[in-house]
């Protein structure tokens, strides 16, 4: 069974299941915080390569390179064994294994409460889905420039672990649980049809056809902005949702 808990709790985390942060920093440090999650996503990189990763149009020199890396060794620090966070060895670069990192956390929980099923796996999906703070890995321009690959694999894991709960806790009357799943998945995927459906199919189950509707506007109004018609899938919802019941055409 794969651990939860690290094996070192005071390991420093790096974050990057929203803007890119290491966590309980004494003070913020973009930079060094993205050059600390390239490094652990990507391990085992050269120094040019990290150059160019973290500027592709105007890449690091190596002397910028070593002065962000020593940064980055005094900042991560030590374990208890008194050796680095980063270690010091420069021709391919990793951080300690002792490093943790939301996105590890999130795949180990979400693997196993999709294992579990309905029942049992509840919790370990919600707390996989509350390690979520944002679209992953961004910064204050925006997306990192490596990252994208890492942004899309991450939105739909994310997007599937809301969509799971959310079904679930809808078929357990638990609206307002399934609401705030799919408020998640929005946040980070505001164009997702599926989690429209979920929004729609929960409102409607809570018998509140002013929230199935508002749910209507969000999407066409995403959709808009994102030059997109609405899927014949989200149509098919929309429609068992509003048309009237065979026996209300009768009466």
């Amino acid at each position: 069974m794969e651990p939860v808990e690290p094996l070192d709790p005071h390991a420093p985390e790096i974050q990057v299941l929203g803007p890119v942060a290491l966590a309980d920093a004494d003070e913020p440090g973009y930079r060094l915080d993205a050059l600390a999650a390239l490094i652990y996503l990507r391990p085992g990189q050269s120094p040019q390569s990290l150059c160019e990763a973290m500027d592709p149009d105007r890449p690091w020199s190596r002397s910028t390179l070593h002065t962000r890396l020593s940064e980055l060794r005094v900042r991560l620090g030590a374990d208890g064994d008194g050796e680095p966070y980063l270690p010091r060895d420069q021709t391919r670069i990793r951080l300690s294994s002792r490093v943790r990192c939301d996105w590890t956390r999130f795949q180990t929980l979400a693997r196993r409460g999709r294992h579990k099923g309905q029942s049992a796996g509840v919790r370990e999906l919600e707390a996989a889905l509350a390690l979520v703070r944002g679209r992953p890995l961004s910064g204050p321009s925006g997306e990192l420039p490596w990252a994208t690959p890492l942004v899309q694999e991450m939105t739909v894991r994310i997007t599937e672990v809301a969509h799971t709960l959310a079904a679930w806790h809808r078929s357990a009357g638990d609206f307002e649980a399934a609401r705030r799943a799919v408020t998640t998945g929005l946040s980070v995927s505001d164009g997702d049809e599926v989690l429209y459906q979920d929004w729609m199919l929960i409102e409607d189950a809570a018998g509140n056809r002013p929230g199935v509707y508002t749910a209507i506007e969000q999407l066409q109004a995403a959709n808009r902005r994102l030059g997109l018609t609405i899927r014949p899938e989200t149509e098919a919802v929309i429609a068992g949702i509003l048309s009237p019941a065979p026996h209300a055409q009768g009466q």
